[in-house]
């Protein structure tokens, strides 16, 4: 039977949808909150009270629509499963094919800033078809609706994406989930690719290392591997073992939604606690509106289970050969030193950069779009 059709899409939320958050932001039944424990204890509440006021009174989706709807956008059916994403061709018809694939708690909306860099190029030779989908699961993707939507999955989802949309072979960017994929679309689909670039390099010791070929630095990295793990991972166990129960405060309450995506965005950017001088008010917004006008935030959080009962949560076993380049970012949740990720990766372009968090996209997309060029302007065929 042949595909089924790749057909446009555009963003496009009903005023019901609109209102009815703004309700639900006005009736918010606010909790109590320990006098001088700020962030100490999760969310801050004057700081989520104030930017709910804003979401309701003061937030133009509108505009975050039609920035949106800049570029093309298309829905297809793979695997039985909606696929949704922005299909960005460079004016260069022989520019290079990239998958730019986000990750939790992030959407399309999150690599707003730099999708046209990526497309339009920096100089001759540097463009991009750019394809940044909606993972499954996430945002217009709409909501799996079967078990089974685990890494691997998506991958194989993304190559037939790739195909429909005419490319053969691509490149990719992502972190978070966007890593995670890149890394199966390596070990299952390696001819398909011409590289893969990470913005999220995660790899445990080689067989045999004590460590004892670290840098006192590398060794701080594993520190704060560790702390991240024992400081931020509740989230994480909790979308793994039961996201259900979690999902209905996240779907009932916006208010909710919000405390739990923007504690993450603050504790995993670099913004010295300060999250709007690494991101805009509205670019957190616009992400959270995402996750809310399309009822994903259960869905989004049952990749996790997937991925943790798909064994995804393990390093690869197999050394992926696939030309890869790695950003390290000094704010990342993790970091692996360079000795390990050369023997996880075929790592052939490195770059430690100067400052930058989890969602590089959005807090330094100036530095990320340029490394990206640097990269991948190795690997282009004439």
């Amino acid at each position: 039977m042949p595909d089924p059709p790749v057909e446009p899409f555009t963003v496009s939320v009903p005023e019901a949808v609109l209102t009815d958050l703004r309700e639900r932001l006005g009736r918010t039944r606010w909790p109590d909150q320990l006098a001088g424990s700020a962030w100490e204890l999760g969310t801050d509440l004057d700081y989520l009270r104030d930017l709910c006021a804003y979401w309701r009174d003061g937030f133009d989706w509108p505009a975050a629509q039609r920035r949106l709807n800049t570029w093309p956008q298309v829905v297809t059916e793979i695997d039985g499963q909606r696929v949704h994403a922005i299909h960005a061709r460079a004016d260069d018809p022989g520019a290079l094919p990239l998958l730019v694939l986000h990750g939790w708690p992030g959407s399309v909306a999150e690599m707003l800033d730099i999708i046209e860099p990526l497309r339009a190029g920096g100089g001759a030779g540097d463009a991009f078809h750019v394809v940044c989908p909606s993972l499954p699961g996430y945002g217009f993707s709409g909501p799996t609706t079967e078990r089974g939507w685990n890494v691997a999955r998506i991958a194989s989802a993304m190559v037939a994406l790739m195909a429909r949309l005419g490319y053969a072979r691509f490149a990719t960017l992502g972190g978070d989930w966007g890593a995670t994929t890149s890394n199966h679309l390596a070990r299952d689909h390696a001819d398909r690719l011409v590289g893969i670039y990470l913005t999220m390099v995660a790899a445990g010791a080689p067989e045999g290392s004590d460590g004892s070929e670290l840098t006192d630095a590398e060794r701080g990295w594993l520190a704060g591997n560790a702390a991240f793990f024992a400081n931020e991972g509740g989230y994480l166990q909790m979308h793994g073992t039961r996201p259900q129960t979690l999902a209905y405060g996240l779907s009932d309450s916006p208010a909710g939604l919000a405390g739990w995506i923007v504690e993450k965005l603050r504790a995993w950017s670099d913004c010295d606690g300060d999250l709007e001088s690494a991101m805009t008010r509205d670019q957190i917004l616009t992400n959270l509106t995402v996750y809310w006008v399309t009822g994903t935030a259960n869905s989004a959080a049952r990749l996790y289970l997937e991925a943790m009962r798909s064994g995804e949560f393990q390093p690869l076993a197999q050394r992926i050969e696939v030309p890869t380049g790695c950003a390290i970012f000094p704010k990342e949740t993790v970091r692996t030193p360079r000795p390990w990720a050369e023997r996880a990766w075929n790592v052939q372009h490195w770059t430690e950069m100067p400052r930058g968090g989890h969602f590089s996209a959005l807090e330094v997309p100036d530095l990320l779009v340029a490394d990206v060029r640097a990269f991948y302007r190795t690997l282009r065929r004439d």
